[in-house]
């Protein structure tokens, strides 16, 4: 008897007309709302001035297309690049990565508190508070399309693909990000790592993200490129891996400094 696994599916996009609107498009844009909508209330509950952040979703977005884009066809699939000419860089809907997605969000994000005046690290719990959620969310698209086919198993948790049972990584991503979200709210609700949640966001995302890329597959037609034996992903989780113990090492010597109250 066969085990249990996930049943294939495929939802249908939204049409609206003439358009048509793909299921993982309406996923990152409610992972994007949900973040922005948390970004003003926890910002508000911290004490802090939410109104600057009115923008910092658009900024975000924006960035964010542009960045995933960038990445998805500079690192991930340059052969699209080569078949499609220059004019491919143009097409900023055309191919995502998720990684790159979150690297132009940051940046965009970082012109925002600058040309604002703002403090980031301030900003650090809401911030994290916000994007864990919103983020899981989005990554539900990625489930919904199976863009992130892994290699074959029998592991219970494996979604049917045509070809046999397989992991599927958008689904992973999920679960991990909203365990990381239990977790953040569950420091949060004790008043634990004040002001590094980012840091704990990045280190849990960091690894946990670093490991599960080991299970994307490889004998697919169009899979991600590899650098090293790694994928661009990784290499960023090894920058967020490093932000990460250096905020909380810096937190740890700025309390030892600090006089007894």
């Amino acid at each position: 008897m066969l085990p249990a696994f996930i049943p294939w599916f495929q939802i249908p996009p939204l049409r609206l007309g003439p358009i048509s609107i793909e299921p993982f498009g309406v996923l990152a844009a409610a992972g994007v709302y949900l973040a922005s909508v948390f970004l003003s209330r926890c910002a508000r509950e911290e004490g802090l001035d939410p109104a600057p952040l009115t923008s910092f979703a658009t900024w975000a977005l924006i960035g964010g297309l542009v960045g995933g884009h960038l990445v998805h066809v500079l690192l991930y699939h340059p052969e699209e690049l080569r078949s499609g000419g220059i004019l491919q860089v143009l097409k900023v809907w055309d191919g995502l990565s998720s990684t790159g997605g979150v690297l132009g969000g940051l940046a965009a994000g970082a012109l925002f508190f600058r040309r604002h005046r703002l403090s980031f690290a301030r900003y650090g719990d809401v911030i994290a508070l916000s994007v864990a959620p919103g983020w899981a969310v989005a990554r539900l698209g990625c489930f919904a399309v199976h863009d992130h086919p892994g290699v074959r198993t029998s592991f219970p948790l494996a979604v049917l693909f045509p070809d046999g049972p397989r992991h599927d990584l958008g689904f992973y991503d999920a679960l991990l990000l909203a365990a990381i979200t239990l977790l953040l709210y569950g420091l949060r609700r004790r008043g634990a790592l004040r002001g590094s949640l980012l840091a704990v966001l990045a280190l849990l995302y960091g690894a946990g993200r670093f490991v599960l890329d080991f299970l994307r597959a490889r004998d697919l037609p169009y899979v991600d490129a590899r650098y090293l034996g790694l994928t661009p992903a990784q290499y960023f989780c090894v920058a967020l891996l490093a932000y990460g113990a250096w905020a909380l090492l810096a937190r740890r010597r700025a309390a030892d400094r600090s006089p007894p109250a």
